[in-house]
């Protein structure tokens, strides 16, 4: 995977390297309440979750959740991308920013990448995504991606129902 570009922003493939901003971001209490736990509390296990989760989709399907770096610092400031789950017929764009970073439009801008790239790059044609109930700030975004409404879906068998939308894409 190359990393991809917009006006403001950096995805790039997440390495062990990343495993202190990764430990940040998977504790946050906003994570934790609309994402959920990963379980993720040590740098050890921040490796081992970018080495399992992350860079295991990269290899097998040439996709994944990405760092996300603002261009003008080079801060991190998230992650997003798309993610096979074997409960959903279709790939689905993930995106998680630290508060500090939200309302500035850096998930609609970042998505939108992922999203074109799975298009462009693996020719994709339709996308979903999943959000807990009440997430608002992510269904607005979800919405600014063209994304409808789709039913819902649970992404195990005793996981909570999530709401669930996608956008398909004409043949090329």
């Amino acid at each position: 995977m190359n990393p991809l570009e917009t006006d403001r922003l950096v995805l790039r493939p997440l390495t062990e390297d990343d495993a202190t901003f990764i430990l940040r971001l998977l504790n946050d209490p906003s994570f934790l309440e609309w994402i959920g736990d990963k379980g993720v509390r040590t740098l050890d296990e921040a490796r081992t979750y970018i080495r399992t989760s992350p860079v295991e989709s990269y290899r097998a399907n040439g996709f994944g959740l990405c760092l996300t770096l603002r261009k003008a610092d080079r801060a991190p400031i998230g992650i997003c991308g798309l993610v096979k789950r074997e409960t959903l017929a279709d790939p689905d764009v993930g995106f998680a920013l630290l508060p500090e970073f939200w309302n500035q439009g850096y998930a609609v801008e970042a998505a939108s990448a992922a999203i074109a790239d799975g298009v462009a790059r693996l020719g994709l044609r339709r996308i979903a995504a999943v959000v807990k109930p009440g997430n608002e700030a992510s269904i607005r975004t979800v919405k600014k991606l063209g994304m409808a409404p789709a039913g819902t879906a649970r992404l195990s068998a005793d996981g909570p129902e999530l709401l669930l939308f996608a956008v398909d894409f004409p043949r090329a």
